[in-house]
């Protein structure tokens, strides 16, 4: 089928917000994505409805519509979100790993591990995301795997407009993965395995919070 320029126009802006071309805050010109790309300006005006429905566009009066720029209230409502679905995921997706796929799944720890190590926070985060997407990808649910996916997207965003860190939170998280992983290895109930995954991310977004909160009373002190 073909895809008809409203979905050519869609794909060229999400792809190009999610690698970071258009980052947090640009405008984006109608007039010039025509020129650049020779497509007329209404399926242009309906790719950024379409943003701004989804959450990544702000249309703003007299202004237009700009990449959105996420804040601490936005990274706190996505990650009780992610925390969700990705427990339910996780949960559902138990009893579909295979023994090669959760030894994957410990390789991609330690690489975590490797990577803190090495002060590689970078190559930390990518492989972060490929453990959390695997232990996700067996649920058996195409709409729920596309919600995680897309949350985590919304997430790597955030972490693109404001550095979001918590000392020692790190550290942790890998523990908590291995947890994780022990149960899902030992047949665990599955409320178990969905608590104990939701429990992961809620402890990082209870972590950067604390970690907020009090770099931002020191510069109260200091003030």
């Amino acid at each position: 089928m073909a895809v008809s320029k409203a979905e050519q126009a869609y794909a060229i802006l999400k792809a190009r917000i999610m690698d970071g071309t258009y980052g947090p805050g640009f405008r984006l010109v109608i007039d010039q994505l025509g020129r650049e790309h020779h497509i007329s300006s209404v399926p242009w005006r309906e790719s950024l409805r379409r943003l701004e429905a989804e959450g990544w566009v702000d249309i703003v009066p007299n202004v237009g519509a700009l990449v959105k720029t996420f804040d601490t209230g936005e990274w706190e409502r996505t990650i009780r979100l992610l925390a969700r679905l990705e427990g339910l995921a996780t949960s559902l997706a138990a009893k579909n790993l295979s023994k090669d796929e959760l030894a994957e799944a410990r390789a991609l720890n330690k690489g975590m591990g490797d990577s803190l190590a090495n002060f590689d926070i970078g190559r930390f985060g990518k492989l972060n995301r490929e453990f959390h997407e695997l232990l996700c990808s067996r649920c058996g649910d195409e709409r729920l795997t596309g919600m995680v996916t897309a949350e985590w997207t919304r997430m790597d965003l955030i972490r693109r407009s404001a550095f979001w860190y918590a000392p020692g939170r790190a550290v942790a998280s890998l523990a908590e993965h291995d947890a994780i992983l022990d149960l899902i290895e030992a047949g665990a109930d599955p409320e178990m395995i969905e608590t104990a995954a939701r429990r992961h991310e809620t402890n990082t977004m209870e972590a950067v919070l604390a970690h907020d909160a009090e770099q931002s009373g020191s510069q109260r002190s200091a003030g």
